[in-house]
């Protein structure tokens, strides 16, 4: 018998979604705060879509999630948030004003948090 190449006869397809939630809070800084200096938000003072007074804020799903935070409606720079989840008497946004900047009072706040549940399907077919 002369040599050959052998291989197996399977096909598989798999299909993806990424399924995310999208959980929007605002507030506006209740006075101005100068840097160096810091600006922490309370869960409490927040409020959601709907305009109802936040009462949790959302954990962060591990290696599936991220939070922003815009204001005035600018997206600022990672290192300046530190995001805890939680209820009230532990939910916060802090946000860390640096040297030279300000915070003006009535400044609208926006914390964006994005968790995903992605889902997979795979088939083989032999």
């Amino acid at each position: 018998m002369a040599l050959q190449i052998m291989k197996l006869a399977i096909t598989g397809s798999s299909t993806v979604e990424t399924v995310p939630t999208i959980e929007r809070f605002f507030n506006e800084a209740a006075s101005t705060v100068t840097g160096a200096g810091t600006l922490t938000i309370a869960v409490e003072d927040f409020f959601t879509d709907t305009g109802a007074a936040a009462t949790t804020l959302p954990a962060l799903a591990t290696n599936n999630s991220y939070f922003d935070v815009y204001i005035n409606g600018v997206l600022q720079m990672e290192d300046v948030s530190a995001y805890t989840a939680g209820g009230t008497g532990v939910g916060q946004l802090v946000i860390t004003v640096p040297a030279g900047s300000t915070i003006e009072q009535n400044s609208p706040v926006v914390l964006v948090v994005t968790n995903f549940s992605p889902t997979s399907n795979t088939t083989i077919v032999t």
